[in-house]
């Protein structure tokens, strides 16, 4: 990511870029994490990929992979673009931001991505996913299962959990991206605008998707308990959710899902920034030619 402002489109289409690839390559660590936070007796990672496999195939691994996919490529166009532009904005003549001033682009793009893309994938993700445990499930694909969901729901039902998503994505956001520029501005030392290796990015992008994972992981699950099928009945609100996981799993299954939301936010900061960073080379490289 340059000091330079980036165009926002090339931003957007970056952004999409890595978003998809990375939801692509990861997904089934995702679906392992969305099924062990659900409600109910805890399901450990190693049974949920056993008893997915026996009963559904690799494939079902898969479930509910579509709406995380075109998700995570809005969620991260609208991310990057977002971040590039509030960094050109609060950066210093040298194109460097403060901790804190990273800590607040970080924050408002995960606000933008969870109210315009996150809450609606990650709602239908989740139904589906919970649905595909059925004996005879309900969701025939992603476009049937969205329908269903604002048939039964409204479209307040594809929204379901925005608070925790909110907090979570602003928390993912600013964390990795502080992260992420903490560690590159630290190796490039006075040279901004040196070219990293793609080695030393993805390396640098999985040591911010592994400190993003423990610091974000309360708000991820309390937004999987809120996006359930069984959401409305059983909690009035995303504090009364957070209270009855207190109160009746412990504060340790607030972190449940951890192992492979860890495997899955190592490898998305790597692919993530890798991807976008790959991207925006090309076009600069075009833009020179």
């Amino acid at each position: 990511m340059s000091s330079k402002k980036e165009k926002p489109l090339h931003s957007l289409v970056a952004g999409a870029s890595a978003g998809s690839v990375e939801a692509l390559i990861t997904y089934p660590s995702d679906f392992v994490k969305t099924r062990s936070q659900f409600g109910g007796t805890a399901e450990g990672p190693i049974a949920v990929i056993k008893n997915t496999l026996r009963t559904k195939g690799f494939l079902g691994l898969y479930s509910g992979a579509s709406a995380l996919i075109i998700g995570n490529g809005a969620k991260s166009a609208v991310r990057f673009s977002t971040y590039d532009h509030i960094k050109h904005l609060l950066a210093d003549d040298k194109g460097k931001l403060t901790p804190a001033r990273n800590v607040l682009a970080g924050l408002g793009a995960g606000t933008c991505e969870a109210i315009i893309a996150v809450t609606p994938s990650e709602t239908i993700k989740t139904k589906m996913v919970q649905d595909a445990r059925r004996p005879d499930p309900q969701y025939k694909g992603l476009i049937h299962g969205t329908g269903q969901i604002i048939k039964n729901e409204g479209l307040t039902g594809v929204y379901r959990g925005l608070f925790p998503v909110i907090m979570k994505q602003g928390t993912n956001s600013a964390v990795r991206f502080t992260s992420y520029q903490s560690l590159k501005q630290f190796i490039q030392g006075d040279q901004p605008d040196k070219r990293l290796s793609g080695a030393v990015t993805f390396g640098i992008g999985a040591v911010a998707g592994l400190i993003t994972t423990y610091a974000s992981m309360p708000f991820d699950v309390i937004k999987t308990r809120m996006q359930s099928l069984e959401a409305r009945t059983n909690y009035r609100n995303s504090f009364h959710c957070a209270y009855r996981i207190f109160t009746e799993d412990g504060i340790t299954r607030f972190w449940a899902g951890t192992t492979p939301r860890l495997v899955r936010l190592v490898l998305a900061g790597g692919i993530q920034f890798s991807t976008y960073e790959f991207v925006m080379k090309l076009f600069r490289t075009a833009g020179t030619e």
